[in-house]
């Protein structure tokens, strides 16, 4: 039954001029049935009964029905004209209508679209005018007295009328203004969804940068030293590579890890592991210094518990601005690293000495890039530059307490 109804009603949206003609047959057959019966009050032994009786109408008031009728067909398509015609022809029959014809019910119906697809203002101008008019007209050519019964009915019928049809207008405005906000809000979704998986993709971006750019380095430099005194120095030449293996073990858990995130949540093999942070501090500088780096540490955290952003954010600044000095500040450089807590917030400084030949270190690249984006989303600032008198530094303040984090929810 349902499934019927609904059927029925797309084949109406589909075709409203089939619809609209119907309902002009059904007006056609209303108007033509009240002309020709005549219904009228006797007084019978102190009562009053209504008694019935067919009548001849009027060809003139015959006309004017179909032409009222007709008219309804073309009701959406120009409502303000099939209100005008629909009127002049119920005005005419008030006139010259003897006996009246109810040829008023098709200027009623009109009104009632005017108002149903235009603004209240016009709705209450042409629902004024129609209805003084057709009442004026009513009583002036009516049957007396000029309140009778009679005449006032035309009066009522327009505002009903009028009233239906701005009823229908306010709530198809509700039911529309409520669809528009349920689509903007699933916009909203589908537009959030997408930026947070936008961010993502950066973030693990930087992650892969940071990974594949720090133990790469250290690869390079380590495979240099080996190949620099394989024939004379083997044994050195053995720790080289075995610090080579290292890196390469070492990048391949971090890679596993960052791309273990692309895997779905249901995925037993997903991985577990923590995000590194400063914790492991001392265990990145031995990889440096293993490679050659001389790295001096320097804390005053007072033991810090750092959100995970926060102290993953912290960990691969220093990890990018050592893995810069390595590549660029040139051999003998000495690298100065410090973690300082300072009020509500964490600074982070890596200094160097370097010579090397450089403005900006990691030109071409995203080191600096994704550094300067890791502490901008937690609200932090980072700065970077050359040293006066020779060297760089890389100075990052972040929040200890990130707005996320003050909300109770997992960073």
């Amino acid at each position: 039954m349902s499934r019927t109804l609904s059927r029925a009603r797309c084949h109406v949206v589909a075709h409203p001029l089939a619809l609209d003609a119907v309902l002009a047959v059904g007006v056609l057959v209303c108007m033509v049935g009240a002309t020709f019966v005549d219904a009228h009050n006797q007084d019978l032994h102190g009562g009053s009964t209504v008694t019935w009786a067919v009548r001849t109408p009027n060809p003139l008031a015959l006309v004017l029905i179909v032409l009222g009728a007709a008219a309804l067909v073309f009701r959406r398509r120009a409502p303000r004209t099939v209100l005008a015609l629909t009127g002049t022809v119920a005005l005419i029959e008030s006139v010259v209508g003897d006996p009246r014809a109810p040829v008023a019910m098709s200027a009623v119906i009109a009104l009632y679209t005017v108002a149903a697809t235009t603004d209240r203002v016009t709705t209450v101008r042409l629902g004024l005018l129609t209805m003084t008019v057709l009442t004026g007209a009513s009583m002036l050519a009516g049957p007396l007295p000029w309140y009778a019964q009679e005449n006032l009915a035309i009066f009522a019928w327009t505002g009903i009328g009028a009233t239906a049809g701005d009823a229908v207008r306010s709530r198809r405005a509700v039911v529309q203004a409520i669809r528009e906000r349920a689509e903007r809000a699933e916009r909203t979704r589908e537009e959030e969804a997408l930026r947070r998986v936008a961010e993502e993709r950066l973030r693990i971006a930087r992650d892969l940068h940071d990974v594949v750019a720090h133990h790469i380095a250290l690869v390079n430099v380590q495979a240099g030293v080996a190949a620099h005194v394989m024939d004379k120095r083997p044994d050195q030449a053995k720790e080289a590579l075995a610090h080579v293996r290292e890196a390469g073990r070492s990048a391949l858990s971090e890679l596993r890890a960052t791309v273990g995130l692309l895997r779905q949540s249901g995925d037993p093999e997903a991985p577990t592991e923590p995000a590194p942070g400063l914790d492991r501090l001392d265990e990145l500088v031995g990889t440096f210094r293993s490679a050659g780096l001389r790295v001096e540490t320097a804390r005053a955290d007072q033991d810090t518990t750092l959100p995970a952003a926060v102290d993953l954010a912290a960990y691969r600044v220093i990890q990018e601005a050592l893995t810069n000095v390595q590549k660029h500040a040139g051999s003998g450089a000495t690298a100065e690293v410090s973690v300082v807590r300072v009020g509500p917030d964490i600074e982070v400084t890596v200094l160097d000495d370097g010579t090397g030949d450089r403005v900006v270190p990691d030109s071409g690249g995203h080191g600096l890039l994704g550094m300067r984006e890791r502490v901008t989303a937690l609200r932090g600032t980072l700065t970077t530059g050359p040293r006066y008198g020779g060297g760089y530094r890389v100075h990052a303040i972040l929040p200890v307490t990130t707005r996320t984090a003050a909300r109770g929810e997992p960073v």
